[in-house]
């Protein structure tokens, strides 16, 4: 295979949906021989609602610029699929992938039932962590953490950041509920790190740490005058929870992390997509839940006062867009609706439909096509923002970086 055709092939896994569970993905890491090459590597896995790709990115910078060879798997991609199993910063090769993905395609060929793309983009990256000997390794859940395909290898530190209601389909539909569902990622003799919880979550966590047995450890605030690399002040508590987890994962016998490095590091960590400006007066934060929505409004307010945005949204089915929109019509003076490429989309009627509901008050408008949006938008004073689904915030990336072609994904 080439690696359009390996990626072609991953793709059309997607077919086979989302099987929450460990037994196929468990089969598959054994088979492919990851738990051997795991001898002397440490791993943080990442769970909660939101946060959790920016805590990993802080993390990984961290004990990258500590001299540590680093993996970090994260999901979705906003651009390319690479983007997802990076190795000391940079994306994985196409041809690791293809490799990869021929391996696992010949494994998994009569398996019944055939594992789902996460469990094999999953797998790929564990068995790319070895094979390139990545000494820490940093894993972010897809969705939950009790049956998510990550919580089939053992970490050396578990993190939870601030849980909400999103996923409900799948993981509850009470804060209690999808609580329940992240505290599976916790294990006996593997420290426990959290950020502020909701009074429900921290309760079910916590319960689930004493019995477990395992440190339930508050990060500690990074001092105020640090700077950090990511915009508002909600970056703050993901980068002190990053700090907590990459010191418990630091060489044992030679301590590498040092107080200015990890000041130097937080300062200069990058993630796109969280209120990243992509030009002076273009920002894209990829808000899908209430809780989101609510951080950035705020974010929004701290780095522009009471100046309106220009918003360009869209977002997949079955997302609280009316919670969503609750935030962002504090913010709006005006909304263009764009439904995101996947099949999952949200039309340009349901969403003014929920906006309407939500009592959104701004001017309302339609397009198909994010570029003409964005370009209807820059033609009137003032700042834009692209918010919403993470694939729309994606697609506006690969409008602005010669090259890179949006690869459309479900998942």
């Amino acid at each position: 295979m080439n690696y359009q055709e390996a990626i072609d092939w991953l793709y059309g896994t997607q077919l086979f949906g989302i099987k929450l569970g460990l037994e196929n993905v468990s089969r598959l890491l054994m088979e492919s021989e990851v738990p051997g090459g795991l001898q002397g590597k440490k791993i943080i896995h990442v769970a909660g609602t939101n946060g959790k790709g920016s805590v990993c990115a802080f993390a990984e910078k961290i004990l990258r610029d500590a001299g540590f060879s680093t993996g970090l798997f994260t999901s979705p991609h906003l651009i390319s699929f690479q983007e997802r199993i990076r190795i000391s910063g940079d994306q994985v090769s196409e041809a690791e992938i293809v490799e990869g993905l021929e391996r696992i395609r010949s494994l998994v060929s009569d398996w019944d039932p055939h594992p789902t793309f996460f469990e094999i983009t999953f797998v790929l990256a564990m068995r790319i962590f070895c094979d390139r000997d990545c000494e820490r390794i940093i894993l972010e859940t897809g969705m939950g953490g009790r049956l998510d395909a990550t919580n089939a290898i053992p970490a050396d530190v578990s993190v939870i950041t601030p849980v909400s209601l999103d996923h409900s389909e799948w993981l509850g539909e009470t804060i209690r509920d999808i609580a329940g569902e992240k505290a599976g990622i916790i294990k006996a003799d593997t420290p426990l790190i959290v950020g502020s919880l909701h009074p429900d979550a921290r309760d079910v966590i916590g319960r689930r740490a004493l019995t477990m047995n395992v440190p339930f450890i508050e990060a500690h605030p990074v001092p105020e005058e640090w700077q950090i690399g990511l915009a508002g002040q909600h970056q703050r508590e993901n980068a002190s929870m990053a700090v907590e987890a990459a010191c418990r994962v630091d060489d044992p016998d030679e301590a590498k992390l040092t107080r200015d490095g990890i000041r130097d590091s937080l300062a200069t960590t990058v993630w796109p997509g969280r209120f990243q400006f992509l030009k002076e007066n273009l920002v894209l934060d990829g808000a899908h839940n209430p809780d989101a929505a609510a951080t950035l409004a705020a974010t929004w307010k701290q780095e522009f006062g009471d100046q309106k945005a220009k918003l360009i949204f869209g977002a997949a089915l079955n997302k609280d867009v009316s919670g969503i929109f609750r935030h962002l019509a504090e913010i709006a003076e005006a909304v263009m609706f764009v439904p995101i490429q996947s099949e999952r989309r949200m039309t340009g009627e349901e969403m003014e439909k929920f906006w309407i509901e939500a009592g959104g008050d701004a001017t309302v408008a339609h397009t198909d096509d994010l570029l003409t949006a964005i370009e209807t938008s820059a033609a009137i004073p003032g700042p834009t923002l692209i918010a919403g689904s993470l694939f729309l915030v994606g697609e506006a990336l690969s409008l602005f970086e010669d090259g890179r072609t949006f690869e459309v994904s479900q998942q």
